[in-house]
């Protein structure tokens, strides 16, 4: 079958996933696809097995209090798991990216030159109390050739070990060892980070800690899907409407995931005018506000914020807001402030609009929408490994074209250089 499951040690999981990356840069795209139609199919008729997993992991966590935005990252639905299936098969339907042409063309000398993309070989992803990421990693993984080994939490160690085994068993015309579900201690973690010419990349997605903890260690390429901490601006010239139904949808709509808002800032033009409302229906949404002088002047039962809360990315129902006083002090904040994730700015006025486009050091930037759509699935990616917030290779979604390096084909006819 196409993975080797967690009793095997990390440096046999990673020598399978080798050699199994060799084989799986050749399959055919049919091959790859109907192996995640198949994990599709097997996810939706086992639910009750990938349920009652998970119930054993959700009743640890609460022994362990695990927050509320933890839990929520953790607990799997009919429906959640349903959705994970639809990813798998959004992500067959998509174009393979192995072998696209991505440039090229004929040199003066007669050399015909293309630049094609080439799966990575070997991806490893860690990732916290997050199980959908198991399927989401090995789909996205598959589909771009890689092999994939998978280091899940402790927290979710019931439900990863059920998702990554049936996605084994239903992908078993893949080559053996394109799954690996990596097991152990903090020790086992370091070293998949330090196995230098078998894995070919870490992707690390969670929290600050988890980014520090690989960055200490690794010497294997890593891209970082890190921490979100959003901001969403609301400038002069807003639809103050459509701007609260944004921050609500921004804070609200599911806190616990880095894409939601943990800062609004307003312009001091409207804030009088905008912030009365704005809290009251976050406040009915249970959203605990902490905010600046200016603030509190509009509304003083408001919390008093304090400086750590601007950097804070806090995955729950507490928003931090800011009176600025124009579009380049709430630029100055978010660059100061912000991990570099997803921002908004909520304007009519086109020039503010296209400040705060350029002006924001993020992976995303939105003019009049919400964050919470910095997501692959709603980029039309299928699915996400997580979303990158650095600069080099990939940046937001990691997706399939993420996956992929690039190699150049050359073809002549004799041709020597002079």
């Amino acid at each position: 079958m196409a993975a080797t499951l967690p009793s095997t040690s990390v440096l046999d999981l990673a020598l399978a996933a080798k050699a199994a990356a060799r084989k799986l840069a050749t399959v055919p795209s049919a091959t790859k696809d109907a192996a995640l139609h198949a994990i599709a199919d097997a996810l939706e008729a086992r639910i009750p097995e990938i349920l009652e997993a998970n119930a054993r992991d959700l009743e640890a966590g609460r022994e362990n209090g695990l927050s509320d935005a933890l839990m929520d990252r953790l607990a799997l639905t009919d429906a959640r798991v349903r959705s994970i299936a639809a990813g798998a098969r959004a992500i067959a339907a998509l174009p393979d990216p192995v072998g696209e042409v991505v440039d090229g063309g004929r040199l003066a000398n007669g050399l015909e030159v293309r630049k094609v993309r080439v799966p990575l070989g070997v991806v490893a992803v860690v990732y916290e109390a997050r199980p959908n990421v198991t399927i989401d990693a090995a789909a996205l993984a598959l589909k771009s050739g890689n092999a994939v080994l998978l280091r899940g939490s402790s927290s979710a160690a019931h439900s990863n070990a059920v998702l990554a085994r049936i996605a084994a068993e239903a992908a078993s015309e893949l080559p053996a060892g394109s799954i690996g579900l990596v097991g152990g201690d903090r020790e086992a973690l370091t070293e998949l980070a330090q196995l230098e010419g078998i894995v070919d990349l870490i992707i690390p997605r969670g929290g600050e800690g988890l980014k520090k903890a690989i960055s200490a260690v690794a010497k294997v390429p890593v891209i970082y899907a890190a921490a979100g901490n959003c901001h969403v601006y609301v400038d002069a010239s807003a639809d103050l409407a459509a701007a609260e139904r944004i921050i609500v949808n921004a804070k609200v709509q599911r806190p616990g995931t880095c894409n939601s808002a943990e800062t609004l800032l307003v312009h001091s033009d409207v804030a009088d005018r905008f912030l009365p409302g704005a809290i009251a229906a976050l406040r009915a949404e249970g959203v605990e506000l902490r905010g600046d002088e200016r603030v509190r002047t509009v509304d003083p039962s408001v919390n008093a914020a304090v400086e750590s809360d601007w950097g804070e990315e806090f995955l729950a129902l507490i928003l931090a807001v800011k009176v600025v006083d124009s579009v380049e002090e709430a630029i100055d904040h978010v660059n100061e402030y912000g991990s570099g994730h997803s921002e908004a700015i909520v304007t009519n006025d086109r020039s503010a609009a296209r400040a705060f486009q350029l002006g924001i050091d993020s992976a995303c930037i939105y003019v009049n929408a919400s964050t919470r759509f910095t997501d692959g699935g709603e980029f039309g990616m299928g699915a996400e490994i997580g979303n990158s917030t650095q600069k080099l290779h990939a940046r937001g979604p990691i997706g399939l074209r993420e996956l992929c390096s690039t190699r150049y084909l050359v073809e002549g006819d004799g041709q020597v250089r002079a």
